[in-house]
């Protein structure tokens, strides 16, 4: 199942496993399961920390419970890992096994100290580069509180239930059977949600904190230069971000970042966010800014309004507010947004196996759209504006 240069880099890893590990089948007799079989036997070679177990106790065959031996610590996956989630099934092995995760530790211990029943599900596609983070983020909640289980499942794996649920793009996260959330969310973004305290503490810190000399509102790639700008000057710098990294964490390639040929955008937002973190630079993360009220005298200071009630203050405000998703702004878009309404084909594509389909839009970004969703659905509508006023390179000459 894996070749010898991933085992090769996946013996290297799982010599940090410390306990033992026992990863728990649970199979039928179609192919994928022979898949699965296959790549837990390539595991379990390349550590005597790991183990195979047939139990056949899971209703989702193929699926495989990665189980710290003797206890109920673990995480199963439905499905088969590989793909954008080969390292998840790594980081997934290597927590069970006992190596630490490198989340803060205050992050850690709010984890822990979740109070509550939480049994969590995710839907993702082995094509979505924005599932990892949410799937490695509630693994590691299931390792660090016995409270917390979790179960990743592959959506194209599993088509009858993506159905029965209405799952229509990835990723999908159900907690004890309702919709939690859907989109990508890191470690410190499902916390929040989950402990109720936690905005209020936020915003008690945030009330205390001294008047910045420069404060970024704003946490892309255009927020993260001007902080390490300012911060280089030796001036106190604040960002206040609602999520860090922005839109380039929904980028999978980027290839027009000059000096860099090929990129991708959550490795780009790791380097920005270390690269931030080198300078004294005060990172709020989750803090979205709602009012901007200006200094009313000169060298006075300025106040920006969060949306949890508190406010910051600065003597320069930088808005470096980035860019989203492009809207239709039609009736039912935002209703039917994640229901029907999807914005990646490549991570929500293969939820639409046999169904028929639109794309919006006829540039670049359409046609790519339309021609990679060709192989995967049943039909594919390709709609453009049709307005040639649109278009001034060819309005004087063109015969309609």
């Amino acid at each position: 199942m894996l070749d010898a240069n991933l085992k090769q880099q996946l013996s290297a890893y799982m010599a940090n496993i410390t306990m033992p590990v026992e990863l728990v089948l649970s199979l039928d007799d179609g192919a994928k399961s022979g898949e699965l079989d296959a790549l837990a036997t390539d595991i379990a070679s390349l550590s005597d920390k790991v183990s195979v177990v047939r139990a056949d106790d899971d209703k989702r065959r193929p699926s495989m419970m990665i189980r710290r031996a003797g206890t109920d610590i673990g995480v199963r996956f439905a499905g088969i890992p590989m793909g954008h989630e080969f390292t998840s099934l790594v980081l997934a092995l290597l927590q069970v096994g006992g190596h630490p995760s490198k989340a803060a530790q205050d992050l850690i211990a709010q984890v822990k100290d979740l109070d509550g029943d939480f049994a969590f599900e995710t839907y993702f596609s082995l094509s979505c580069q924005n599932c990892p983070d949410v799937v490695q983020a509630l693994n590691l909640m299931s390792v660090l509180n016995p409270k917390i289980s979790h179960v990743a499942i592959d959506g194209a794996l599993f088509q009858q239930e993506v159905t029965d649920r209405k799952v229509m793009a990835v990723p999908m996260v159900f907690l004890n059977g309702e919709v939690f959330g859907q989109g990508r969310m890191d470690l410190e973004q499902i916390v929040a949600k989950l402990d109720t305290g936690a905005e209020a503490r936020a915003a008690e810190k945030i009330k205390a904190k001294d008047a910045f000399d420069v404060l970024v509102v704003g946490g892309g790639p255009a927020g993260a230069a001007a902080a390490i700008y300012a911060a280089r000057k030796g001036i106190r710098t604040g960002i206040a971000a609602e999520r860090f990294g922005g839109q380039v964490l929904d980028t999978m390639g980027i290839e027009n970042f000059i000096s860099v040929p090929h990129t991708e955008g959550p490795k780009l937002v790791a380097q920005l966010e270390q690269h931030v973190k080198d300078y004294d630079v005060d990172v709020m993360n989750l803090q979205r800014a709602e009012k901007l009220i200006p200094a009313t005298t000169e060298g006075g200071l300025h106040e920006v309004v969060l949306a949890n009630g508190a406010s910051l203050k600065a003597k320069t405000v930088i808005l470096s507010t980035g860019a989203r998703w492009r809207q239709m702004n039609v009736p039912g878009e935002d209703d039917y947004r994640n229901k029907g309404v999807a914005y990646c084909p490549h991570c929500d594509g293969p939820l639409f196996k046999g169904k028929r389909v639109a794309v919006i839009g006829g540039g670049n970004s359409g046609v790519e759209a339309a021609i990679d969703l060709a192989g995967i659905v049943a039909e594919v509508t390709l709609i453009e504006f049709d307005s040639c006023a649109a278009c001034p390179m060819c309005a004087s000459s063109c015969p309609r």
